[in-house]
């Protein structure tokens, strides 16, 4: 079993930055495929970011050159450092990583970005 615990979202006028935290209950060595969802009502989680054991990342479009992914291993916590926010990054934020085989996620963060 693995807990993760988001922290860090709230409210933020446009152009501003919020850093999320996801705290993990085992050490981030042992969790694979870690990484960082988002979901608006009525539309499905979309993938945002995520970073493998060996340190590569990966962006999806919308976020590229803005949002960056970490992990911060002796706190056990993977980071989402947001910047120059867009009202349409507004959503709840969720963390999500693999232990044998099962994916385990948060319960999520909100981000709301005011325009």
């Amino acid at each position: 079993q693995v807990q993760l615990v988001e922290s860090g979202g709230g409210l933020v006028q446009a152009g501003g930055s919020l850093r999320l935290s996801c705290l993990a209950s085992r050490d981030l060595s042992s969790i694979r495929g870690m990484g960082w969802y988002r979901q608006t009502p009525g539309h499905q989680r979309e993938w945002v970011a995520s970073q493998v054991i060996g340190g590569a990342t990966a962006y999806a479009d919308s976020v590229k050159g803005r949002f960056a992914i970490s992990r911060d291993n002796a706190g056990n916590s993977l980071v989402l450092q947001m910047n120059n926010l867009l009202p349409e990054d507004t959503a709840v934020y969720y963390c999500k990583g693999s232990y044998r085989n099962r994916d385990f996620w948060g319960q999520g963060t909100q981000v709301t970005v005011q325009g």
